[in-house]
């Protein structure tokens, strides 16, 4: 495969894809399959569909997983770190510089009445994203009533117990493995973990203990991000998901704003880093071995309550995303973005964007935006 692709044009289209890629990861499926498949035939449907399905076996951001194991696939190592560059890089470079004009000290007001509009909106943006992953979760599940159960418990846990969701999401999966496998003989599932305390352990846990896709990165960080660190406030955090919504590339690039918020442009970088280190891991460490992961019935099992515990957990953080509202045409913007979404079912980006220009009407009409 090194004769068939260089990397400058691994980098070229991936940083293509990255440029362009608005709308999270079913934009990004799209997009990989439509080069790698249909356009230039470097990986075969067959190829591409089992890295889609293994790659959604592993904690993280399952599209970057996917775009890096397509470089990997064409390049082996060098591919992968090439094609994670461009990927990962455009998205980060401009949510860093909205970032520093969202989180400065004195914004322009159509800024600051853009950001409470799109923030506005988040909370049913959460929900819109966890009734999308409903369907084919609740296909795979092989036991319809724990499956509520882990659904319910995954929201409660991020209504109640903030930051520590991931220890909940990580207890649903084994808890399935331990019921599916109790007559049978022992196992190793080995679970990830991170290093404590501070930006490196709230960036590495999204990166590294979030299943159920990137927008389960909110009640993986809103806690720490608000409550216990006081990086930002909670209106900060909302504009936060929000940006990391309305900008090209992974959807988690959402962290790269909190660590602005709690060293800037380091802090930024650092954070982006952490987050994306376990993707690229996974993917350089586990490439060679993901057909015996996808035959791993104990990584089935895993997924299996771990997956539905995700979902309810972002379902859950629309509570304390719409508590953090404070005005009352904001409630007005969250339940038009609700009936854009959840009724109509129409796309996230346009929901946001027009929840920032009623942000600005509500600026410029005087009403408080702070």
């Amino acid at each position: 495969m090194d004769e068939r692709v260089g990397l400058g044009t691994i980098l070229a289209q991936w940083g293509r894809i990255g440029c362009i890629g608005f709308g999270g990861p079913p934009t990004h499926i799209l997009l990989l399959r439509q080069l790698c498949v249909h356009r230039r035939g470097w990986l075969t449907a067959e190829e591409f569909e089992d890295g889609i399905a293994a790659t959604n076996l592993l904690p993280g951001p399952a599209s970057t997983q996917l775009a890096i194991f397509c470089a990997w696939r064409l390049r082996g190592i060098p591919g992968a770190l090439v094609g994670a560059v461009g990927f990962i890089c455009p998205g980060l470079v401009v949510i860093l510089a909205l970032a520093a004009l969202f989180l400065s000290g004195t914004p322009p007001l159509w800024v600051t009445g853009a950001a409470a509009g799109a923030g506005a909106a988040v909370a049913a943006v959460a929900v819109h994203a966890a009734v999308g992953l409903i369907p084919a979760s609740w296909t795979r599940a092989r036991n319809h009533g724990r499956w509520i159960a882990y659904l319910l418990l995954g929201a409660a846990a991020t209504v109640l117990f903030g930051p520590w969701v991931v220890l909940v999401l990580a207890g649903c999966g084994f808890v399935e493995v331990t019921w599916r496998t109790r007559t049978a003989r022992s196992f190793a599932f080995p679970l990830v973990g991170g290093i404590a305390g501070g930006l490196p352990w709230v960036a590495l846990k999204v990166g590294a203990l979030s299943y159920g896709g990137g927008f389960v990165i909110i009640p993986l960080m809103q806690a720490d991000a608000v409550d216990h660190y006081h990086w930002m406030t909670g209106a900060q955090f909302l504009n936060a998901v929000a940006l990391g919504q309305i900008t090209p590339g992974p959807v988690v690039q959402t962290v790269a704003v909190v660590g602005y918020a709690a060293g800037g442009l380091s802090g930024g970088l650092l954070a982006s880093l952490l987050a994306f280190a376990p993707s690229l891991l996974f993917v350089l460490i586990g490439g060679p071995r993901f057909e015996r992961l996808r035959a791993s019935a104990a990584a089935q099992s895993f997924l299996d309550g771990a997956g539905p515990a995700a979902i309810g957990a972002i379902a859950g953080s629309a509570v304390p995303l719409g508590l953090t509202l404070h005005h009352p045409w904001q409630a007005i913007v969250l339940a038009l973005a609700a009936l854009w979404l959840l009724l109509l079912r129409r796309g996230v980006v346009p929901a946001l964007l027009g929840a920032a220009v009623l942000g600005v009407g509500a600026a410029l009409a005087g009403l408080t935006v702070g």
